[in-house]
């Protein structure tokens, strides 16, 4: 495969923001793929420092532990790809599927649009769509959890 071309690829990569691409020209194959960035990193604030009165620190509230969100259980599909998420098959159509609705294996259950190409993605398993975990028209990396499904 010419240099040039390999080049041209590199940029696409990059530009796109795709995660990884494979080419097969002939019986020549070239895959590249780029490091994607992980989540940005969390910053805790510091506790505030309490006024003084008298040399005698100020009586605090005392603070609210934090109650953990319940994280629903069941199977999670994930995106097999990079791109755009999109809940129905066209604007103004109603979506492939709804919280709460039964859905069976092979369902199409949303639609990855990945370099201009519409890829229906189908349930895995039978059960309950019990969470929608990407908004309409959010961009996806491969892996990303898009549905539980109960």
């Amino acid at each position: 495969m010419d240099v040039r071309k390999l080049k041209k690829l590199i940029d696409l990569v990059q530009e796109s923001g795709i995660g990884e691409i494979e080419i097969t020209e002939g019986e020549e194959k070239v895959r590249t793929s780029r490091q994607v960035a992980g989540p940005a990193p969390m910053i805790m604030a510091s506790p505030q420092v309490q006024p003084m009165m008298a040399g005698v620190p100020a009586a605090a509230a005392p603070a609210a532990a934090p109650v953990p969100a319940a994280q629903p259980s069941g199977h999670t599909l994930k995106s097999p790809m990079v791109g755009t998420f999109y809940r129905a098959p066209s604007p103004g159509a109603p979506p492939f599927v709804e919280i709460g609705q039964a859905v069976s294996k092979g369902q199409t259950l949303c639609i990855i649009e990945a370099m201009k190409l519409l890829n229906e993605i189908e349930s895995d398993v039978s059960g309950t769509v019990k969470a929608i975990l990407v908004e309409n028209g959010q961009p996806v990396e491969y892996g990303q959890p898009l549905f539980l499904i109960e």
